[in-house]
């Protein structure tokens, strides 16, 4: 598939099924190293895409993580313990919740993932003295198998794509091993209903961070998918009936695992086969999640897929800001140069006095690359 920019024709008007609360901020919070991530005035960006005003919410570092997976992975592994438990634990350091859960051990914590999901899922499983087992496609980079090793993870190579590794991973589940999945599949649904509600932390510390500013809300916000979740989070977040003014919504996807623009085109869940080799890794799904899929059809406005010359393009882009994003963490910033760039983009919304919202939601977890795109090593 080549570059595309499409009205999404699945969308329908009206309350989405899912509704964001502030009770996994309240979790959040309590966790080691918690503090709201930058919200960043960009204006080379804005200049770049021809509107008014751009803003980055950028989660490169996010409680002690290079993403902003720990927000899902977080607050589905609380729910699941508390299910575990039967009751609510009383505990105001993770410390304490530690030794709230310490029957449930010996507990394994089990994932799959193309690199920050399941190392947020491992860097829970060492807080609460849990274990943590890791699937992932074998071609992952060292660097990311690292990272997910570098909490205490036990990390298994999986012979074919993400969602392969995911099938492993339903297939470990057991009395002892916990499932903390950010996609779903038939019989299983809360864990990852949980991560999607884990990450209306996001947009609610960017609601409180434009109300202490008094800046004006997004009128278009540009949001990656890979299965769907984060997405799904922007649509609980933005088409709640209660939300102001609510923005144009723009799902950005790798040209090659472009799953949710595929479904919405077909109506229903549409596989989309590999291989999904993008350099935008966090998005090489074949399948979005089926928790999520009835939220985003209808909750999406426009639908992009991009080539991951436009990821390397957003990169540089970001660097020049003072912004280091990896391969990932720039697709919302690709997408939205294929919008600029297109016939669609005053039909998005991309006006001269528009102000747009980028979520960039990975920092620099493949030094190496990083440095062959952008021309110089991370800062860190």
């Amino acid at each position: 598939m080549s570059e595309l920019v499409l009205r999404n024709p699945s969308a329908a008007p009206g309350a989405v099924p899912l509704r964001a609360s502030r009770a996994p901020l309240r979790l959040h919070e309590r966790l080691p190293g918690y503090e709201p991530t930058p919200l960043v005035d960009a204006p080379g960006l804005a200049r770049a895409l021809g509107v008014g005003h751009v803003l980055v919410k950028v989660e490169s570092h996010r409680l002690g993580l290079p993403a902003f997976k720990m927000l899902g992975a977080s607050w589905a592994t609380y729910r699941a313990v508390v299910e575990r438990l039967g009751s609510e634990p009383e505990w105001s350091t993770v410390d304490e919740l530690a030794t709230a859960v310490a029957p449930l051990r010996p507990l394994t914590l089990a994932a799959a993932t193309d690199g920050n999901h399941g190392r947020a899922v491992a860097a829970m499983a060492r807080l609460l003295g849990f274990d943590a087992r890791i699937f992932v496609p074998s071609d992952m980079v060292a660097a990311r198998v690292a990272g997910i090793e570098s909490e205490g993870a036990q990390v298994e190579l999986v012979d074919g794509t993400y969602d392969d590794a995911v099938a492993r991973s339903a297939a470990a589940a057991s009395d002892r091993t916990v499932v903390i999945s950010d996609t779903s599949w038939a019989g299983y649904t809360e864990p990852p209903r949980h991560v999607i509600e884990g990450y209306s932390t996001i947009f609610f510390e960017i609601e409180d961070a434009l109300a202490r500013t008094g800046t004006a809300r997004p009128e278009v916000v540009l949001v990656p998918a890979g299965v769907g979740a984060l997405a799904a989070a922007s649509v609980a977040y933005y088409r709640r009936p209660d939300a102001p003014d609510p923005p144009t919504l723009v799902c950005v996807e790798p040209a090659d695992a472009a799953c949710v623009l595929a479904s919405c085109v077909a109506g229903d869940l549409t596989y989309v086969p590999g291989p999904h080799r993008s350099i935008m890794v966090g998005l090489n799904c074949g399948n979005a999640s089926p928790i999520a899929w009835p939220v985003i059809s209808i909750g999406l406005d426009w639908l992009t897929a991009i080539p991951d010359t436009r990821a390397e393009d957003a990169m540089r882009l970001l660097a020049a800001e003072g912004i280091e994003a990896g391969e990932t963490g720039s697709a919302a910033l690709a997408g939205a140069l294929a919008v600029a760039a297109g016939r669609e983009r005053d039909a998005v919304g991309f006006t001269a006095g528009a102000t747009v919202l980028l979520l960039c939601t990975e920092g620099v977890t493949d030094p190496i690359n990083y440095e062959k795109i952008v021309g110089h090593p991370p800062s860190g």
